[in-house]
Formats: C-alpha cells, structure tokens, sequence
C-alpha cells in the first residue's frame, strides 16, 4: 500500500510540475504613441471595402505559456533587399517602435522579404508587426513563414497569408488585407518550431515600397 501511495505522490507531482510549465499569462508588449500625419484608419476603410474591419474598442488577452518572451530582440536580420532605402535592417529587431521618421527600414519596390534568426529553433506562438503608421495604409501580399532552414526551400511552415492571388508563388492566402496602425498586428503562431521568421511584403496602398518599424517573435526554446 505504501508504494503504491508513493507512486500516486509522485505521478501527481510530475503531473503538476507539468502544468504549471504550461500555465498561461496574458502575452505583453509595449504599444507606441499614435503618430498620425496622413489617411487616417476609418478614410482608408471607407477607400478600401475589402479590407479587414478595424477592431473595436479592448481587444481580449492574448494568452501564451508562462515563460514566453520576445525572442526576436537585437536578433540579426537580413533582406532580400540588402542595402535599405531608408534606414538600417537592425531597426526591425532593436525594440524602438516609436513613429518617428528615423525609426523605420523603407525596402524597394516589388516582393521583398526580412528573415530574424532566432539563433535556435524556438516554440513561436505569437508574431507582432509594425510596417508603418504614420498614415494608415494595407501592405499587399503580406506572408509570414517558419523553418529551420535559412534558405526556406525545405518544410517551411505557413503562419499568415492574405496573398489573395497567389502573386509570391506559395499559395494562396485565406486572410483579408488588414490595415495598418500605431496597434501593430498580432499574429498567432500556434506554437510552431522553427529558427527563422521571414516575413513578405508587396507595397503598399501608399505607393510599391516597403516598410518595417518592428518586428517580435513571442516564444520560448524547443523542447
């Protein structure tokens, strides 16, 4: 009987240190100042009908694993765009989402990429974006993607797509174009392994350039 009691101690010990590795907290990010010089959200709405609706006033918790942090941070970046019109690459992971003119990356015009090396496969279970908000406008094919290999030519893994129109050749994508504001966008990554996070863009309703101001990648080591 006793070991049998000890047997139960012990499974219920191990089952409860195992829960309490997988509580959830509200995920946590600092959300810039409005800084708003051009179309406002709602103008653009109105141009634009098929965009994704605007959220309405407190949005619900994001919840993610205790333990999960922004793994993107001071993390090196490179480009399919290598020498930025505006700005340095590094702006995308330095942690300063501020509005300002000097804090954002402008890649060229058509398909261009960033890539963030994690520096080891991690559980990603959130991706937040900035491109750009001075003046509200909605990036074209905006892609995110997942893998382990830095060349993304084997298992890469599909987080967000509203390519529509299969303009970048991976497929076609089931989310609305979304409008961009001093908010960012949250992506939810479901918890997918990889290294690299390489995210796509087309231009913009505002012209054929490409912008980040930054980019997190919420997670924590594989296991």
């Amino acid at each position: 009987m006793r070991c049998t009691v000890c047997g139960f101690i012990l499974i219920f010990s191990v089952a409860s240190l195992l829960q309490a590795d997988e509580a959830k907290v509200p995920l946590k990010t600092e959300i810039p100042e409005e800084v708003l010089a051009g179309t406002p959200p709602d103008v653009l709405a109105l141009l634009y009908p098929g965009l994704e609706e605007l959220p309405e006033g407190d949005q619900p918790d994001f919840m993610v694993p205790n333990g999960t942090k922004n793994l993107a941070l001071k993390k090196k970046v490179t480009a399919s765009d290598s020498r930025p019109l505006i700005g340095e690459l590094e702006f995308i992971t330095d942690g300063r989402k501020s509005g300002d003119e000097d804090a954002f990356v402008e890649l060229s015009p058509e398909p261009q990429w960033v890539q963030i090396d994690l520096g080891e496969q991690a559980e990603i279970y959130a991706i937040y974006v900035w491109h750009y908000f001075r003046e509200a406008r909605s990036y074209h094919d905006v892609v995110i993607a997942v893998c382990d290999d830095p060349e993304f030519k084997k298992d890469v893994k599909a987080v967000y797509s509203n390519d529509q129109d299969n303009s970048l050749k991976q497929g076609i994508g089931k989310s609305r174009p979304y409008i961009e504001t001093f908010r960012g966008k949250l992506f939810d990554a479901k918890g997918v392994k990889g290294r690299y996070v390489r995210l796509y863009s087309n231009g913009s309703t505002a012209d054929g350039l490409n912008h980040y101001i930054e980019v997190e990648v919420f997670g924590r080591a594989a296991k």
